[in-house]
């Protein structure tokens, strides 16, 4: 059953939608600037929040920088910064249905899908809690040219700038702030102008359970004033998910001045499918992923990448399957699929699907609104089929569920076809021989690679090749970042080492 309080009202989800968290204080905006939030599924207005102004991101990088360098923060230890983010994801653990709600009212994510996906968001804030123990902080080395003990010390980067996109905030806020305050970073987040309630609510959680004063530190802000985050002189690192053009630009930036970036980007992933899986099955895995977050996803299969022989059969098959994918309220538990985000991201994907056309790629199903719904951002699930790699709908990243299937004449060309992009951020590989899948996926120029499915663990590590990103986000790859290294050649023995 829909719950239309669901979608109407933030009161009962939000407390201080008109204020920035700066200083472990709920502060007042320098401006009457504000953004307003529209609830794709319904195009009404979902909540208004503050928008800040360079006054206010100044402020909230002075509130992290005085954080930083009083070592209140970086002079615990790290089993004491372990048990703030323990206790950090505990708290949002207990508002997980505020976080759904807020999650589809404000992206439209299926409920159940983000039931499911804040357990990936959960997760980090353990498995950071507990590297507190494990990770090697401070390793003993040999000295090979004077001393007598060599040390490897890992030490917080310093004031980190988290820019999380709209698609799935509280899952890329926890793989930001869970490794950075580990480490002993304190963090600016950034949040993102169409989806900030979900940071508004890990900023709530932050006060809850007392995390010291300036830590973690929440605006919402839209592209120029975020540039002047990344630009300031007082933020030692950015940590930035979103479009490649975007990251590029982050990228100059920080290099500019030599500052610390890691860049967790676009991708336009394909399936390569061997000659021996069945396409029944891989029609199942590739609808599977398709639907989720409405293919929102930077690393969502969208080229599959079969034998000639089988592409036709591929093709009908997996139409088969888009048709039958139930598009609507996602509020609603017999819904499968959700709305876009917003009008300009229906317009963009309507535009690919034009330019798919145009083509003269053979749409083999979706491509337009569900008749059925007169108001949101709906678009059907679509299969474009005869697609070569050199057209738009191949190369460029859509950023919904629009899946374009190449014919290859070997397994060999598929390979070539799937690495013949700018990005590198995902893959797959269809076979029943490991051997073979092993072979191939070693081939791919991709950061994640999975094997008869759409694949990902961020408990291991997340990014990309090429222009799909620097660096990684997820499991030890992700907590290097927040580190720098220090070596250290003493004479003897600190008295800790003796112990």
């Amino acid at each position: 059953m829909n719950n239309v309080a669901d979608v109407q009202s933030s009161s009962d989800l939000i407390r201080h939608p008109d204020l920035f968290f700066i200083g472990g204080e709920w502060v007042a905006p320098s401006s009457g600037a504000t953004i307003d939030v529209i609830t794709p599924s319904t195009e009404d207005l979902f909540v208004t929040v503050a928008e800040a102004q360079e006054a206010d991101m100044n402020r909230a990088v002075a509130a992290a920088r005085q954080a930083f360098e009083g070592r209140g923060w970086r002079g615990l230890t790290h089993a004491q910064r372990g048990r703030y983010v323990k206790a950090l994801g505990d708290a949002l653990r207990a508002r997980a249905d505020d976080v759904v709600r807020i999650w589809t009212s404000e992206m439209g994510v299926t409920r159940m899908m983000g039931h499911g996906a804040l357990h990936i968001a959960l997760d980090a804030y353990d498995q950071y809690a507990a590297m507190a123990e494990t990770f090697p902080f401070e390793e003993r080395h040999p000295t090979k040219w004077g001393g007598s003990v060599g040390l490897l010390v890992r030490e917080p980067v310093g004031v980190v700038g988290a820019i999380v996109p709209w698609n799935a905030p509280p899952v890329l806020i926890a793989y930001k702030i869970a490794p950075a305050l580990l480490a002993g970073c304190t963090v600016i987040l950034k949040a993102s102008p169409e989806a900030p309630a979900s940071a508004l609510i890990v900023a709530e959680m932050a006060e809850k359970i007392g995390l010291p004063a300036g830590v973690l530190n929440v605006v919402t802000a839209d592209r120029a004033v975020s540039e002047l985050l990344v630009r300031h002189p007082e933020v030692d690192k950015i940590t930035f998910t979103g479009s490649s053009a975007a990251g590029k630009t982050i990228g100059a930036i920080c290099g500019e001045r030599v500052a610390r970036c890691t860049l967790e980007l676009g991708g336009k992933s394909a399936a390569v499918v061997l000659d021996d899986y069945d396409v029944d099955l891989v029609a199942d895995a590739i609808s599977g992923s398709a639907r989720v977050m409405t293919g929102q996803v930077c690393s969502s299969i969208t080229r599959v990448i079969i034998g000639r022989d089988r592409h036709d059969a591929f093709v009908d098959a997996l139409a088969d399957r888009f048709r039958a994918i139930r598009v609507g309220d996602p509020f609603s538990d017999d819904i499968d699929m959700g709305p876009l985000a917003m009008a300009r991201q229906r317009d963009r994907v309507e535009h690919y699907i034009e330019a798919g056309l145009a083509g003269g790629a053979r749409l083999a199903c979706g491509g337009r609104k569900p008749a059925s719904l007169d108001k949101g951002f709906f678009i059907e699930p679509t299969v474009f089929g005869g697609v070569s790699n050199d057209a738009i709908i191949a190369r460029e990243e859509i950023f919904g569920p629009v899946i374009s299937v190449i014919p290859a004449d070997s397994d060999e060309q598929a390979v070539e076809i799937a690495n013949d992009t700018i990005y590198g951020l995902n893959a797959s590989v269809f076979t029943n021989d490991a051997d073979r899948a092993y072979s191939a996926m070693r081939e791919l120029r991709a950061g994640t690679v999975g094997h008869n499915g759409v694949r990902g663990d961020f408990s291991i590590g997340f990014g990309g090749f090429k222009q799909s990103g620097i660096g990684r986000e997820g499991g030890v790859e992700g907590l290097l970042p927040f580190l720098e290294s220090k070596t250290m050649i003493m004479d003897e023995e600190p008295s800790h080492l003796r112990k």
